[in-house]
């Protein structure tokens, strides 16, 4: 796989420039966005970011398996956010609001 991504370095920057805007806007966006201005900017510099991550890709370093692993580890996390949701994030038993009497 890594030398089919060396042969195709278009598909690879794709791969690598999607992964980086996902991964940006999963964990570095703030609540609000940027004026546009300031967006157009970041995503520049993000393609910029990912033809040295290219570069690297090329030269057999795992740069895109390794984001693959990233983005795998977020969707583990916000699967886990969204059972708490839906468990309600009840306490376990034993921890509860009742203090325990003494004797």
């Amino acid at each position: 796989m890594q030398a089919w991504l060396s042969n195709h370095p278009l598909v690879s920057y794709v791969l690598i420039l999607g992964s980086v805007i996902y991964i940006f806007n999963q964990v570095f966006r703030a609540q609000r966005r940027l004026p546009i201005l300031k967006e157009i900017l970041v995503h520049i510099m993000m393609a910029i970011g990912s033809l040295v991550l290219l570069v690297l890709q090329i030269d057999k370093l795992p740069i895109i398996q390794c984001m693959a692993v990233a983005i795998i580890m977020m969707f583990m996390l916000r699967a886990r956010q969204l059972y708490d949701k839906w468990k309600g994030g009840a306490k376990p038993q034993g921890q509860g609001s009742e203090p325990e009497a003494k004797s």
